[in-house]
């Protein structure tokens, strides 16, 4: 009985003494890297989508108050960029623009919508290919805020 106290005790302590991990994930980013390509198109698109009709819902409900224009400016502003440059950009650069910001230990516990703004500067970063936008643009000058 002596023994296994002793060993009992020797694994709780054992265990307190792990380090935690310096960064815990977000559940958004959790579930992004589970996805493939394709089924993060549709993550993207649903998500789009869902703050378009979010935003067309409060301006049918509420119109044009603070609460209203509070969303239009901090969320759906660049939901709608986002969509006015579908006619150019394929939905799949925008994923690899996602899979790049959450790529980094740092924004691994940052938003949805961090990386989007993220993905949507770097595609309107002048250059030809990812290289040249990412040499292009400054990564520490999109870096989101604490």
């Amino acid at each position: 009985m002596r023994w296994v106290l002793i060993i009992l005790c020797f694994i709780v302590f054992t265990g307190a003494q792990t380090p935690e991990l310096e960064t815990d994930l977000s559940p958004v980013v959790v579930y992004w890297k589970t996805l493939t390509p394709g089924e993060k198109e549709i993550f993207l698109f649903s998500y789009l989508t869902q703050v378009y009709e979010t935003h067309t819902a409060m301006k049918k409900q509420l119109g044009y108050n603070d609460v209203t224009t509070w969303y239009y400016n901090n969320i759906a502003e660049l939901v709608y960029g986002v969509f006015d440059s579908m006619q150019e950009v394929k939905m799949q650069e925008f994923v690899g623009w996602i899979d790049q910001f959450y790529s980094h230990e740092d924004f691994m516990n940052r938003p949805f919508y961090e990386a989007l703004e993220f993905a949507f500067r770097y595609q309107q970063a002048a250059g030809e290919t990812m290289w040249e936008k990412y040499k292009n643009m400054e990564f520490d000058s999109i870096k989101p805020g604490d």
